[in-house]
Parts: structure tokens; sequence; C-alpha cells
């Protein structure tokens, strides 16, 4: 069930009746709010409801033992027994036929024959985002950041709470099972960002989104029909594509679970105006590049093994961030090219400028020239992201240039046209530091900033519902 569908809306409109019905008892709230969440989970496959119930059995039962035991010893066996079991989990369904296919390709390199070696899996939606988030959960329970639940309910809640359910933000337990266990209060500051949220996340999906994949998706495709501009026109198209789609569903889900009175953590921080990789990763994608952080980077040494091991982590955690994307050769060399930069950007450049760059403390030309250039590598590697072979990397690469055609001009006034709103958006969010400043408007200009976007989502908005880019991860 897509936001960006018409179930969706009849869906939501119920939930928002029922929640509304029941907002005096807070365990029926509760329950109404996980039939939901089943329910729009069981409606893209009911078979991943047996999947996603035995992630939450499996979290719920070792955080109870961690809790009852004195023994570290056993404490770390659940707490590792919950972990592997994800983890394995996560791993057939995701990655079997990806290492199966690349050993058998190896043995095929070597003169053998392995024979069939996948399997007809299918990737059940969200995976990686409600694992990590179960993850989680058990994870500060065994160091003691957090209370377990003594409701299962209450942690099939957290684990399946719809709006961010199928594609983040990855919740953590210490911020969001405190507001599943108290009742939720409405105030009309809350319910107009909701509102300027789905708004704007609607805008950005339906007419920016998708339709900036016209340009993008026939490039990267059919590359050897394209050449110079007209190929960094849909490169350009898909990075800003990548963003409208994703932090479109986060604004959604973040609008939505503030009109049932939750708030969800901010997923995305004007990425492209970042500085450095470090800097960029403060900005996209908080909730994993965060979790990255703090479940893989710290435990193992962080910054604590001096330069070399410090290089070491880093890679290690982009390598692992860049396959949880996808079981593809794509998205490891993503995650290696990100732990490539973050490490030589360590190296050479050790300025704390991005932590508040407009201060008066350095030079404006300067700031812009950093913004740009890891503009630069922020496009090479969603070139990276987007091929899905070697030989269309290499291809897209090769037919990049800065020869004009007819077509190029077409290909960037479609850009500028869908582009140019975001930047112009964007860069007010930046200036003023604030990305809910549009609320701030005067009445009138908030009506009028409104009634743009709905008119432009009913006249230009992609009629058929398209798939958002991170379901498949």
């Amino acid at each position: 069930m897509l936001f960006n569908s018409l179930d969706f809306l009849i869906f939501f409109a119920i939930v928002g009746l029922g929640y509304a019905l029941t907002k005096r008892w807070l365990k029926v709230q509760n329950l109404w709010l996980l039939v939901a969440s089943a329910f729009f989970y069981g409606y893209w496959d009911w078979r991943f409801l047996f999947l996603v119930g035995s992630t939450i059995v499996v979290v719920h039962i070792a955080a109870k033992r961690l809790v009852k035991s004195d023994s570290e010893k056993v404490r770390k066996r659940w707490v590792a027994g919950a972990v592997v079991f994800n983890l394995v989990v996560l791993g057939f369904f995701k990655y079997f036929n990806f290492f199966a296919e690349s050993g058998a390709a190896v043995l095929r390199a070597l003169g053998l024959n392995p024979g069939p070696v996948t399997l007809e899996i299918i990737l059940p939606v969200g995976i990686s985002f409600y694992t990590f988030q179960a993850l989680s959960y058990v994870i500060d329970v065994y160091r003691e950041d957090v209370e377990p639940t003594p409701s299962i309910l209450d942690l099939a809640l957290y684990v399946l709470f719809f709006p961010q359910l199928v594609a983040g933000p990855i919740e953590r337990a210490q911020t969001f099972l405190p507001q599943i266990l108290s009742p939720r209060k409405l105030d009309w500051a809350q319910v107009q960002l909701g509102l300027s949220l789905i708004v704007g996340g609607y805008f950005k999906k339906i007419v920016i989104a998708d339709n900036l994949a016209k340009v993008a998706n026939p490039i990267f495709d059919n590359y050897a029909d394209y050449h110079g501009l007209e190929v960094l026109a849909g490169v350009v198209a898909f990075t800003i594509q990548i963003y409208g789609d994703f932090s479109a569903y986060s604004d959604i889900a973040r609008g939505i679970a503030k009109l049932l009175g939750f708030e969800l953590m901010v997923n995305f921080k004007l990425p492209y105006f970042a500085l450095n990789p470090s800097d960029f990763w403060l900005r996209w994608h908080i909730s994993l590049s965060s979790w990255l952080r703090d479940y893989l980077y710290i435990p193992l040494g962080g910054n604590r093994g001096g330069r070399f091991g410090t290089q070491r982590n880093l890679m290690i955690t982009m390598l692992l961030g860049g396959l949880w994307h996808g079981a593809s050769w794509n998205f490891v060399i993503w995650g290696f090219y990100h732990g490539l930069i973050l490490a030589l950007y360590r190296v050479f450049d050790r300025s704390p400028e991005h932590l508040d760059p407009w201060s008066g403390r350095y030079n404006p030309v300067r700031i812009i020239a950093k913004m740009l250039l890891m503009l630069c590598f922020t496009l090479l590697g969603w070139i990276i992201f987007r091929s899905r072979t070697l030989d269309q990397l290499w291809g897209v690469l090769s037919h990049l240039g800065f020869g004009y055609t007819g077509r190029a001009g077409k290909l960037w006034t479609q850009v500028g046209v869908f582009g140019v709103p975001l930047l112009i958006t964007q860069v007010v969010q930046y200036v003023r530091r604030d990305l809910a400043v549009f609320t701030r408007l005067p009445g009138v200009v908030q009506g009028l900033a409104y009634g743009f976007m709905i008119l432009a989502i009913v006249v230009l908005g992609v009629r058929e519902p398209v798939e958002f880019i991170y379901f498949q991860f």
C-alpha cells in the first residue's frame, strides 16, 4: 500500500477515525494502531507478517531474559542470539542469491560448473528497516539504555508502526517507546506542521521525484544513446529524484505520525549543502547513519584505534552500510567509495568549518567551493548507486561530458522546471537555518504555497502511483 495511492488515503481515513474514537483508552488506541499497522504491512503480502512476527517474539524474549539474568555471560548469549537470529533472517532473504551467484561466478571462472544456485526468494518489504529497529531495541536493553517493555503488544507497535515501517526513519526505543506508553495530545501547531509535511512530501514525490525519474531512467537504462550534457542531465535528475523520493517518504511518515500525536526523528537536513563527507552523513538518512555509528562504528573501536584503526573502522562501516542498501555489487562499491572519501577527507581536510560555516570565521568563497566539491563527489556516488552493473557504470561515466545538443537543452529544461522549486525552498531553509521556516510565514503566504503545491500535484503530478525507491531496501 503506497502512500501515494487512493488505497492508502482510504486506509488512513479509517485509521484516523478509529484513533479519534478510542482516544480515552490508551491501550485500546494502541491496539487499534497495531491492528492497522499489521493490516498495512500484510497488504503487501500477508506471509510477511509471520516473518516480522518472529522478529518481535525473539527480541521480546531476549529482552526479558536480559533483565532477569545477573550473569554477564548469559546476557551476552541472549543478546548475541537475538542479533544472530535477525541477521540470519535478513541475510537469507536479502543476500542469499547475491552471495550464491557471486560464489558460483568464482567457481565458473575456475572452470567448474556449480549448476543452479539461486532460489525464488521474495524480498519482504522494509525488512532492513524493521530488523535494524528491532536490533537497536534488544541491544539497548542489553546496554541498560532502555527498560524492556512488559507488553509484547507495545513492542509490536514499536516495530510495526505503519508510517515509518517500510522505509524509516529507523526509530530508537529510547525515544519512541515512551510515546507508545503515554497518552498522546494534539495541538494546532502539531497538526499544522503535520499537514505541511504531508503536502510537501506528496509534492516532492509526485511532482518532483516521479517526473525527474522520466528523465533519469531512460538515460541510465539506455546510456549508449546519450552523450555529454544529456548524460549529466540524467545524473542531476537522479540526484534530485532520490532525495525528493526518499525525503518525501520521511516527510509524509513524520506528518502522519504528527497527526496521530507521535514525533519521528528528522531524517534529512539539507544534505546537498554538506561541506565534506562527514557533514553529508550528518544530513542524509540520519537514522541509518547514526545507527551505523552507534551499533557498528563505535563498537568496532570508532576513533580509538589510531589513524589506521579509525580508517579501517570507517571502511568496514561504510562497506556494510552500502551492502545494507541492497544485494548488488554496485552498493558495495558505493559503500567503499564513501568510505574512501571519508578516509581521505580525514587526512587532508580536518577543518571544523561544517560545524558553523557562516559564523564569520571562515572565507565564504572557500565554503561555497567546498560545498560544490562535495556536491560533485555526491553526484559521482549517485552514478555508482544507480548503475546496476559495472558495464552500466562504465558506460554512464564514459558518455558523461559537456557536449551540448538540442536534446540536452530539452532535458535540462525538464530538470530545471522540477528541480528549481526544490532548490529555492532549500536555499531559504538553509539561510534561515530552519527546516520548518514556511510554517512560520503569514497565513496568506502559507495558503498560497499550499495552493501552488496542490495545484502542481493535480496538474503536473504523475498519475500512476510509483513505488518509493527505498522500498527495495
